[in-house]
């Protein structure tokens, strides 16, 4: 009795599967009365069903007879969609796709798979129903972005995997596996940004496009938003975004030591946890006190440049490489304060390199608490960095608003890490 109800049940799933999609396929044609489809919601309940019992007819008659149901289905649609070409140019194939796809999901219902079977049916609704939406968003599309979002996919799924596992160079520093897969981790998140800021606009209020354009760069849109300080009515709204900007910085660098060495989060968190927070909360006492930046209070355009492209991805790829070997020369000539070094100086231009470097040697030879306290200072210096920019370009008014807050913070996550880590 339970082995007849799972397979009624099974059957029951092949139908539902052509009735699902048959219905989304007739909803799509009711608007357009004049247009007759070649198969309705009835037929295409039949077609998962057929796949279904076509599985159960191969258990009795071999494969070849599910091949055969398949071929001749396969030759009905394809003399529908002739026809169809009679009455109509361009026709389209997706109704026939689907009716095919029906067909191979009812099948599988019957091979054990009754859950993979359903949810495809349900991808493939959904995704006959974003017809609009995906177009619209085709027709949005750049051709740089097209090409960044490509360039980005190869140089995860196609070089990545096939790139060596193992160190070469001076002491093996240089593995190019691992500095490939974090020039990755860099582009994937400055891509995902970059989509964000398309979907929600660059003029929907300050604070949020200073936020995503932060994890596009957060240097670039420091300069950006501190070179509107002439308009004094927004210097509070300027104040928030420049804090917010900044504060992207801290979870930005956990989640690359996250990424690639997640035991140093432990004693990252707190540090950079706190600093984050107090930035955070100055941007919004800033934001309440512009009246919580309304849409539209600044048209603050974010880096928006093609998000990848392959000439930057080698050149963060060398920098990255450069300064694992300076990681491991400064150890080796000057110890500690070799490492730390190098931390200031890097940190001063990038500080994603120096971070990711770090966290990759304390996987070797370095010292956990020296690549910690490495970090910290590559983020106390980047930091800097930012607070110079916000004064020499933004102004005194400016840089009254945001550096007491910026180093309240920083001091915060360096008395942090200096109860964490005692002796530096």
């Amino acid at each position: 009795m339970p082995v007849a109800f799972d397979l009624l049940l099974d059957l029951a799933t092949a139908l539902a599967i052509g009735l699902l999609i048959g219905a989304e396929r007739s909803w799509s044609a009711r608007p357009d009365e004049t247009d007759k489809l070649s198969a309705g919601v009835r037929t295409f309940g039949l077609t998962g069903l057929l796949g279904g019992l076509g599985v159960l007819l191969a258990g009795h008659l071999g494969n070849g007879a599910w091949i055969a149901l398949l071929l001749a289905l396969a030759l009905l649609v394809t003399t529908a969609y002739v026809l169809g070409l009679r009455r109509d140019d361009d026709p389209g194939l997706t109704s026939e796709i689907a009716l095919l796809l029906s067909f191979l999901l009812g099948s599988l219902a019957l091979t054990d798979s009754r859950l993979l079977a359903a949810g495809g049916a349900v991808v493939v609704a959904l995704l006959l129903r974003l017809k609009e939406p995906l177009h619209a968003a085709l027709r949005r599309l750049s051709a740089g972005e097209l090409s960044g979002a490509l360039k980005l996919l190869f140089i995860s799924l196609v070089l990545l995997p096939a790139l060596p596992d193992q160190g070469y160079g001076p002491w093996q520093v240089f593995n190019p596996y691992a500095t490939w897969w974090m020039v990755v981790l860099i582009a994937g998140l400055g891509f995902a940004a970059y989509v964000a800021i398309r979907l929600v606009g660059s003029h929907h209020g300050l604070l949020i496009t200073a936020l995503l354009g932060g994890i596009v760069s957060s240097t670039a849109m420091t300069l950006t938003l501190a070179r509107l300080h002439a308009r004094h009515d927004l210097h509070a709204a300027l104040a928030a975004g420049l804090l917010a900007t900044s504060a992207l910085m801290f979870p930005r660098v956990l989640l690359e030591v996250a990424a690639i060495n997640p035991a140093l989060l432990g004693q990252l968190l707190w540090p950079l946890g706190g600093a984050g927070l107090v930035y955070a909360g100055g941007a919004l006492y800033w934001w309440w006190r512009a009246g919580h930046a309304p849409a539209g209070a600044a048209d603050a355009e974010p880096p928006l440049k093609n998000p990848f492209e392959l000439g930057p991805a080698l050149r963060f790829a060398a920098l990255l490489a450069l300064i694992l070997l300076l990681v491991e020369l400064g150890r080796r000539e000057l110890g500690d304060t070799g490492v730390y070094l190098v931390a200031l100086l890097s940190g001063l231009t990038d500080v994603d390199a120096i971070t990711l470097s770090l966290a990759r040697s304390a996987q070797a030879e370095l010292d956990a608490t020296v690549a910690v306290r490495g970090i910290a200072l590559a983020v106390v210096s980047n930091s800097l960095i930012k607070g110079v920019l916000i004064a020499v370009v933004g102004g005194v008014r400016l840089a009254a608003m945001t550096l007491p807050l910026m180093a309240a913070g920083l001091a915060l996550g360096m008395a942090l890490v200096f109860a964490a880590l005692p002796g530096l």
